[in-house]
């Protein structure tokens, strides 16, 4: 075997070892989103979790220094999805208005169908990597503040950024406790969205 041939034999082995951590680590993360929409926090051990991806037990040892490592990964995780989907319709052609409906919605629904994963997206980090938390939040932050100021001009963008986060959490904390009710309020929580929109005043 030549020196260039054993080079590039190790470099496949490497490659193939990085692999199967890559590979390892998202199914240790996905088994822990499971858990985490069963049962809440409480419900993220890391021998659970390991015991559920169906890789070895240790391996979220190995991966994760503690559940509350494991923990802040998925926030981030969501936080960055939720970034990327801003980015995506800040880059659109569509107005301003429905831009930012869409994006209010889509962490209205995150709320909705993973109400654990939504608190823990808006829980002051207290472990894993808190760089990357508070990265993925400003970004995020900064993505729908854009948006928002493209209606309100930059100026008022973040008074009425915190008016419309605050009416989205009303609304989900409204919706996850069973009173967002159609016949007692004659709404919805896309009509509100509507509403809330609908009076944010104008850039001059």
């Amino acid at each position: 075997m030549t020196l260039s041939t054993q080079a590039r034999a190790y470099a496949l082995r490497v490659t193939t070892r990085a692999e199967s951590a890559a590979a390892t680590r998202r199914a240790l993360i996905d088994a822990a989103g499971a858990l985490l929409d069963l049962g809440g926090p409480e419900a993220v051990t890391l021998r659970e979790v390991g015991a559920r991806s169906g890789v070895s037990r240790s391996a979220a040892y190995r991966h994760f220094a503690d559940k509350e490592s494991l923990l802040m990964v998925l926030a981030v995780n969501a936080m960055t999805d939720l970034g990327d989907a801003l980015e995506v319709l800040a880059a659109s052609q569509d107005s301003a208005e429905d831009c930012l409906r869409s994006g209010l919605l889509a962490l209205i629904d995150i709320g909705r169908t993973r109400p654990h994963l939504y608190r823990l997206m808006f829980t002051t980090p207290t472990g894993g990597d808190i760089a990357a938390a508070v990265h993925a939040a400003e970004r995020t932050q900064g993505l729908f503040l854009d948006i928002v100021g493209r209606i309100t001009g930059p100026r008022r963008a973040p008074r009425y950024g915190a008016l419309l986060l605050t009416t989205a959490h009303g609304i989900t904390g409204l919706d996850l406790s069973g009173h967002m009710d159609l016949d007692k309020w004659h709404t919805t929580a896309e009509e509100l969205v509507d509403t809330v929109i609908s009076v944010l005043p104008k850039s001059k």
